[in-house]
């Protein structure tokens, strides 16, 4: 398993993760991708997996990273105070690795919530400070609010379907040491990556490779410097093809071919803001009535 740098930290982190979001396996699944070496785990307070990564990484904490996140409706103060304590309890540990705020609020001043967040720091409950689904304006606005501590990570959708982060914030982020962190790296599934390659180059290379499609797919991502990875698994075997992703990478020519004929989109700011806004499960109907469309016309809904 390859490891890159946590931002600017010198702190060296695996660079395909575990994620947890919709995660129902249990502990084994975890314990057997930590086995394989991806020793970083990233779940959240509303994931409700807390307990369950409590599980897997028991009598090993210390050799694993890992990452939570605090809700946007605990961005008061106190209430991120109590939230890590919340998490830590659940997580069974004395210290968060990575503690991240887990959306925008702007409700709630940032000078508040992230001054809490150093609060944490200091405390030596949490090691390093991130942000999930910032904007680059969000971004650049975190980072000059911080007093103490550097905001480490951005914690946002990347995958190749849709690179919406590569107009601006992937190369702010190289350029001033801000880890990003990839979630949903294989997008909504496999078929949903099959919808955007017309021309079936993904698997192409996956067979030359002697690869599976998801670990060309994650591969991709982490050609990016910046980039790591946490693609969930809900069985041994996909979490294990996962973490097959790491250990080599796709040659430039490789590279070449799946940028220019795989078919992508790049978000913009009102699309973004409705899929924050949306009802959870107003989303997931739509989801459902996209599966029934033929791959043409779900190619468009990427």
């Amino acid at each position: 398993m390859f490891s890159k740098e946590l931002g600017n930290t010198g702190v060296q982190i695996p660079e395909v993760g575990l994620g947890t979001w919709r995660y129902h396996a249990g502990p084994d699944p975890l314990r057997k991708g930590l086995d394989a070496g991806a020793l970083f785990i990233d779940t959240a307070e509303s994931y409700g997996t807390e307990p369950t990564v409590a599980e897997a990484i028991a009598g090993r904490r210390d050799g694993v990273f890992l990452a939570t996140k605090v809700s946007q409706e605990h961005f008061r103060r106190a209430d991120v105070l109590a939230a890590a304590d919340n998490s830590l309890r659940r997580l069974r540990t004395d210290y968060i690795d990575l503690y991240q705020l887990h959306e925008p609020n702007p409700a709630i001043p940032l000078e508040e919530t992230l001054g809490a967040m150093e609060e944490l720091a200091d405390a030596g409950k949490v090691r390093f400070i991130g942000v999930s689904n910032f904007s680059l304006s969000q971004l650049e606005r975190a980072r000059n609010v911080m007093r103490k501590h550097p905001i480490v990570s951005n914690q946002v959708r990347y995958n190749l379907a849709d690179r919406t982060i590569e107009k601006d914030l992937l190369p702010y982020c190289e350029s001033n040491h801000v880890t990003i962190i990839a979630y949903c790296p294989l997008a909504r599934g496999l078929q949903h990556l099959d919808d955007s390659d017309p021309r079936g180059v993904l698997r192409d290379i996956a067979r030359s490779l002697c690869r599976t499609p998801a670990q060309v797919a994650l591969n991709w991502c982490l050609a990016k410097r910046p980039v790591v990875v946490i693609p969930k698994g809900n069985s041994i075997g996909h979490i294990l093809e996962n973490s097959g992703a790491s250990g080599w990478r796709l040659s430039a020519e490789q590279i070449a071919r799946l940028d220019t004929q795989i078919v992508f989109r790049r978000r913009n700011g009102c699309e973004r803001f409705l899929r924050r806004c949306l009802p959870r499960g107003f989303k997931r109907g739509i989801q459902r009535v996209l599966q029934r469309l033929p791959p043409g016309l779900r190619r468009q809904f990427n």
